[in-house]
């Protein structure tokens, strides 16, 4: 491993779960993660087996067999699967934060107790939907509605860009509940795909993540019962801007697995090649790359782990979230690119997995929220504390 030694951050019980998904990676996802991009394949057996191992119950309540609300656990197996496949990483994001979490966590127990087990068990996949075509970044915009019909409501509306679409069982969908701005009127709700007005496009062509479907889902009058409201009407912009802390926490951990691959190709490459009759390693420019890189990841990686760590689903943790992200998600792009720089020729090729890690790291800086969206969190957050003080 790269970096500090940061068993200082994790308890014994980490240590064993990296060790079982470290192995579960080699054995399992490392020989088949250029197939399943080629292919565009969504990996079902990888899912059937992570649910053997427990992994799709990352951060869902041990009582339906979870980890429990562990966000360390949850940036540990993230990090360790994105280094070899970032889609099959992104696809368990999806199904384990997006929708078993945030069901476990705003779930009446009755709701729990009907869908939890099947999502950590794998019998059901699931997903989460906000993204409509003219409502990315900004989510004030979204016009999908749900209205109350008495013992159901009804929604109608579509959601764009949606990971696992093809795939999920279930689904978190935040839709219009009044009249009024959004912050007042957003509610959530359990939608099973198989409910009548459902329907879901082919998954898009992808640069990256390729074998993590991504598809538009359209809602016909679909009747919803009353019961599969996921908390308080009219209280969905707020459980939104707190799955969006976890989400960006977790997909910085992709961010890391990335770039962690990246350097061990860097590394691998500059001893082994040859240039003007000596090893790449000993250029200063190539020390300069692996210097940069390195020291980025064991700067990011432990204020990430400081910040999994620490997190507190009732706390406010949208800077330290924001400034995660935006930091890692850069440095697993620029790290992908550099190797691809170092391996030259041969790292333009989809002989070697770098190209791969570049094309699947550009989303990082696009999907939880665009890098822009990220300074702008941060920029005005700061902006908002100091107020008028003046700075000197």
């Amino acid at each position: 491993m790269f970096g500090r030694n940061l068993s200082f951050l994790e308890s014994e019980e980490h240590r064993l779960l990296r060790e079982t998904v470290q192995k579960f990676v080699q054995d399992r996802i490392a020989p088949v993660a250029e197939e399943i991009d080629a292919s565009d394949r969504f990996p079902e057996e990888l899912f059937r087996e992570m649910a053997d191992l427990g992994l799709l119950g990352l951060m869902v309540s041990e009582q339906y067999g979870g980890f429990g609300h562990d966000a360390l656990a949850a940036v540990i197996v993230l990090e360790e699967i994105s280094r070899q496949s970032p889609a099959v990483g992104l696809s368990l994001l999806a199904h384990a934060i997006l929708c078993a979490h945030n069901l476990d966590r705003w779930g009446t127990p009755e709701l729990k107790e009907r869908y939890l087990p099947d999502l950590v068990s794998g019998k059901r996949l699931g997903g989460m939907a906000i993204t409509e075509p003219n409502a990315g970044s900004d989510v004030y915009s979204i016009t999908t509605q749900a209205v109350d019909q008495g013992d159901f409501f009804v929604l109608n509306g579509s959601k764009i860009f949606i990971t696992n679409a093809a795939v999920a069982d279930v689904l978190v969908v935040y839709a219009l509940t009044d009249q009024g701005h959004p912050r007042e009127s957003m509610s959530t709700f359990v939608v099973e795909t198989h409910w009548e007005g459902v329907s879901v496009t082919k998954s898009f062509e992808k640069m990256g993540m390729r074998g993590s479907p991504t598809g538009v889902v359209y809602f016909d009058q679909v009747k919803i019962p009353k019961e599969n409201l996921l908390g308080t009407r009219n209280r969905g912009f707020y459980q939104l801007m707190k799955s969006f802390e976890i989400e960006r926490i977790t997909i910085s951990a992709q961010g890391l697995g990335i770039a962690l691959q990246s350097l061990e190709w860097i590394l691998h490459h500059a001893l082994e090649r040859k240039q003007f009759g000596k090893q790449l390693a000993d250029f200063e420019m190539i020390q300069d790359k692996i210097a940069q890189i390195a020291a980025q990841i064991d700067s990011l990686r432990t204020y990430l782990y400081l910040v999994a760590r620490e997190y507190d689903p009732e706390a406010d943790l949208r800077f330290e979230a924001a400034t995660a992200k935006l930091l890692i998600s850069k440095l697993a792009v620029e790290s992908a690119l550099e190797a691809i720089q170092v391996l030259g020729g041969y790292g333009y090729t989809r002989e070697y997995p770098v190209e791969r890690l570049m094309r699947d790291a550009k989303l990082l800086e696009i999907g939880a929220g665009t890098s822009e969206i990220m300074k702008l969190i941060l920029a005005r957050d700061l902006i908002g504390k100091i107020g008028t003080q003046r700075i000197c």
